[in-house]
């Protein structure tokens, strides 16, 4: 991957979409926010653009969205270490924790379910409380994609560090699909002034 390097800034907004993952372990469940990331780009025509910029040790794509432009990030880091990169990109491009989009895997929901959530506490997630440590912020949305909960708790971590099984795998890309118009539709009613629920 080359090095990134920053376009003139479109006349409009500009949004940072980052999917928390460890780095080097796609196709995990606990990665499925840079799944996500990866659909966002396809959708976007920019899924060729990824470079890797050392200054926030993550891979990047920016994308035209309307009047508004999209930096889409995959942290090379492990997910209890996101933050860093997160907030380095966020300095980087001039950004506010509000300008800032997580996307990320919640054991709370069921796979399939997505919420879109505007701020609040971690809930138990590490990538997202290295983000909230990092931008010193908790104000940041967040886009949760279930992955389910094992039901005995001391499964969680081979859970969330394991791969989706066949039957999981065949619902991914509706549910990436469906990730991605979420992201993209709420940024767009962002972008021109509205004010978009949760």
């Amino acid at each position: 991957m080359s090095r990134c390097v920053l376009e003139p800034r479109s006349p409009g907004k500009r949004w940072l979409v980052a999917g928390l993952g460890n780095h080097g372990l796609p196709g995990t469940r606990h990665s499925v926010g840079m799944a996500v990331l990866g659909q966002l780009a396809r959708r976007l025509g920019v899924a060729e653009s990824w470079a890797r910029d050392q200054r926030c040790t993550a891979d990047l794509a920016l994308a035209p969205l309307g009047d508004a432009q999209l930096v889409l990030l995959r942290p090379r880091r492990l997910m209890n270490a996101n933050g860093c990169s997160v907030a380095e990109a966020a300095e980087l491009f001039g950004l506010t924790a509000e300008e800032v989009y997580l996307v990320h895997d919640e054991l709370d929901k069921p796979l399939g379910k997505l919420a879109l959530k505007l701020g609040g506490s971690a809930r138990g997630h590490n990538g997202v409380r290295s983000c909230i440590s990092c931008l010193n912020s908790s104000a940041m949305p967040r886009l949760r994609v279930g992955i389910g909960r094992p039901t005995h708790p001391s499964a969680v971590k081979a859970h969330v560090l394991s791969c989706f099984s066949p039957e999981e795998q065949e619902l991914l890309p509706l549910l990436l699909d469906r990730a991605a118009d979420l992201l993209l539709d709420h940024i767009r009613a962002r972008s021109q002034g509205a004010s978009p629920g949760p």
